[in-house]
């Protein structure tokens, strides 16, 4: 057990090694599953092809992005601010920002590699039952899970041996600097990664719903075929498109959460009285070992997604693995914290004890919890609001979109009040550890909620690869049942990315506030009033530009495919091949181009407010940006979710006012509209939001010793951390000559 003690650090970044073994191993496993005949294969390239022409000119665009950067924050590293306000940073920093923006694009290519492969084999296995169909694509999902959770792992916790090592010398007195140091040098790799997560979050977004709107608009509506028609030039990039931006975008958007979430814990933790057999490490390296813990119990949890029979429910199938991930690590938190932590600890003043801690890991799994069965709600097919979508839909297209949105607004109540009773509980155990730690326990079991989530995009490739190559009916019938699912784990996986987004968010808005040296945020102060006013601003002008973004890729999508039919003889009698490479120009060269000024929002802002009126009004800025961040993130999310399983629905008829209504019939022409107006709010903007909030706490985070304020304040916080220390270390019947030897140099720097 002491071997363990003294060794935990290294043995962390392990359980990430662990993740990528397996999934190199689920890798090779789907890539030697058959890829059907020549033409799906075909099809299976094309898209393919076009996901890498859009990584690429992405990461050619990003690399300038990252250059520059990793050069300001390298710079900012070699300041030291002044005695009263000292700044614990280093040139390093720009090494972890690098590191952090390279994970993440690596993440966001491992999901999309797989994912291109493991759409076709999906397709073919579907043509012999469903459960091998769902075994494919779920399998396909874990490499994405494993990858994201292991490279999130042995990236942090490896750094952070590195940093530790670089920086800390045990023993001395002024080691709780050094480890002060050492961390917020590693917030340089959660801001990396959360960049990159941003723009590959949008860019992917705008790419996406360009191609579907276009895809739709002309194909369905005008033309009249089905969707993912061969002969609809927008197609291969409508399914290009589900790979950049719901797996290549989600990857790169849940490895910064990951990160964040991590961070901000250790973070809080690194400020915590603890006395130890970890020195006094125990609350930092708590949340990297439950994120260790999680990513162990999904992979063994993954094992029993699995159905028998074709009338088996796939939903449940993945509940199961979901639920058992869940329950596996709550169970296993508890040994955690209480062979970690010591018997009392404190955070400016709030003392807490270790069953305090694992009460607040359990809030954040029952907030994650709640908010998937309620996203599920709003969202799945068969419950009162999608429902009433379609009962609106018979009489138009705008009651379609009237029902839409009020569905939307509604769906923010209960996730809201779910969110307000999970911040006062893990705080009233806690305080601000509890609250990141509640969102490092939700974000614990990311490797499987990023499994399920990413398994729907490819069986959504995967219909449209069988529905272009003219597969028998029953084969569709099995994919669209894998995508019926997917598109509600979809929907249910955004409204848990906003719940861990909310927590963490304000974990890093504590630590934003003690590094900069603020207390409060006083809103009488016309300022600070100001600032929160503008904050909520920003998630509106930023989704306006997703949004308009994707309208202006759209129309222009819209007239390629309408110059094609017109222009192309025989398309429609499948004597001539659509020009598909046309289409996957515009929404590459689109999303390249309008992703910048949304991403330049998020990083810009919060350094000119910052530097030019202060941390205080900073801090009102971060507070109108999440709590109005966090609401539209909802709001649109679900409205976009229940318009497209709105529209699913009439694919099996639908009852409306006695007259069973379907494919074709006007009331489903009123639901594609609705499906089409919200894309971009479920694709595009909504989950946008989440990366918004918390890569501009980060960004201030990074400039907080910059903009700290000059008070003498900041010495008397370091008397009390020590004499606090004094107090527990005399409970405990320690020896406290070093303890009063730390008072005496505190006291003498000040």
């Amino acid at each position: 057990m002491n071997f363990l003690q003294h060794n935990l650090i290294y043995f962390i970044p392990l359980f990430g090694l662990i993740g990528i073994l397996v999934m190199a191993i689920q890798s090779a496993w789907v890539s030697k599953q058959d890829a059907g005949d020549k033409n799906m294969s075909e099809l299976a390239g094309y898209i393919a092809d076009g996901a890498m022409a859009f990584l690429k000119a992405e990461w050619k665009v990003l690399t300038y992005f990252v250059i520059i950067a990793g050069i300001l924050l390298g710079w900012s590293g070699t300041m030291k601010g002044t005695p009263s306000t000292p700044i614990h940073s280093s040139p390093v920093i720009a090494i972890a920002f690098l590191l952090g923006a390279v994970f993440s694009a690596f993440a966001g290519y491992i999901g999309m590699r797989i994912a291109t492969k493991a759409n076709v084999r999906t397709t073919q296995a579907a043509r012999t039952s469903l459960a091998k169909a769902l075994k494919v694509s779920f399998t396909g999902g874990t490499v994405m899970g494993f990858g994201v959770a292991g490279l999130a792992i042995f990236g942090l916790g490896g750094l952070f041996i590195v940093l530790y090592h670089t920086f800390v010398h045990p023993g001395t007195a002024g080691s709780a600097a050094e480890l002060k140091k050492t961390i917020e040098v590693l917030a340089g790799f959660s801001l990396g990664a959360e960049s990159i997560a941003l723009f590959a979050r949008v860019g992917g977004g705008i790419y996406t719903k360009a191609a579907d709107v276009g895809a739709d608009l002309v194909g369905k509506v005008e033309a009249g075929i089905p969707e993912d028609d061969v002969r609809n030039p927008a197609t291969i990039a409508d399914n290009v498109g589900d790979n950049v931006g719901d797996v290549a975008g989600m990857g790169a958007d849940l490895f910064g959460s990951y990160v964040a979430t991590i961070l901000a814990t250790m973070v809080l933790g690194q400020e915590i009285v603890s006395v130890d057999n970890f020195g006094g490490m125990a609350p930092v390296l708590l949340p990297m070992l439950i994120a260790g813990l999680g990513l162990i119990f999904s992979i063994i949890a993954s094992v029993f997604v699995k159905i028998n029979k074709e009338t088996d429910s796939v939903q449940k199938a993945l509940n199961i693995g979901n639920w058992l991930s869940i329950l596996l690590t709550a169970v296993a938190a508890y040994f955690a914290v209480k062979w970690l932590l010591p018997p009392v600890m404190s955070i400016r003043g709030f003392e807490f004890t270790p069953d305090a801690v694992y009460y607040s890991i359990l809030v954040g799994l029952l907030v994650g919890t709640l908010m998937s069965f309620i996203t599920e709600y709003y969202t799945a097919m068969g419950k009162r609001p999608v429902q009433s979508i379609i009962n609106q839909s018979s009489t138009g297209h705008a009651t379609n979109i009237i029902g839409g949105l009020s569905v939307g607004m509604e769906s923010t109540v209960l996730p809201i009040l779910v969110l307000a009773g999970g911040i006062y509980g893990s705080y009233y155990f806690a305080g601000f550890y509890g609250v990141a730690i509640a969102a490092a326990g939700m974000m614990a079991t990311t490797a499987m909620q990023l499994a399920i989530d990413a398994f729907g995009p490819i069986a959504d490739n995967a219909g449209g690869i069988a529905e272009m190559s003219g597969l028998p009916k029953e084969v569709r019938e099995r994919t669209d049942n894998l995508d019926a699912v997917g598109n509600t784990t979809a929907a249910t996986g955004k409204g848990f990315a906003i719940a861990s987004a909310a927590l963490t968010s304000l974990a890093l808005f504590a630590a934003f506030a003690g590094i900069s040296g603020i207390t409060s945020i006083d809103i009488y102060k016309a300022d600070v009033l100001a600032g929160l006013f503008v904050g909520g601003m920003i998630p509106f002008i930023f989704s306006s530009l997703c949004i308009s973004a994707v309208g202006r890729a759209a129309m222009a999508m819209v007239q390629e495919v309408r110059r094609q039919f017109k222009e192309i003889p025989g398309i429609m009698e499948y004597k001539a091949k659509p020009e598909y490479e046309k289409c996957v120009a515009i929404s590459t060269d689109a999303s390249i181009r309008e992703m910048m000024l949304p991403g330049a929002i998020a990083i810009v802002v919060p350094i000119v407010i910052g530097f030019i009126f202060g941390p205080e009004v900073l801090g009102g800025l971060l507070a109108g940006v999440t709590v109005a961040g966090v609401l539209m993130g909802i709001f649109q999310s679900n409205a976009g979710g229940a318009w497209d399983n709105a529209k699913k629905s009439f694919e099996k008829g639908v009852l409306i006012n006695g007259v069973m209504e379907y494919k074709g019939s006007e009331p489903h022409k009123a639901s594609v509209t609705g499906d089409t107006v919200g894309d971009p709010f479920k694709d595009t903007s909504g989950p946008s939001m989440n990366i918004l909030i918390k890569l501009m706490s980060i960004v201030s985070l990074i400039i907080a010793p910059h903009i700290a304020v000059s008070i003498v304040k900041a010495g008397n916080t370091e008397v009390r951390r020590e004499i606090s220390i004094l107090k527990h270390t005399n409970a405990l019947g320690v020896q406290k000559t070093d303890t009063l030897k730390n008072i005496t140099d505190t006291l003498t720097n000040y």
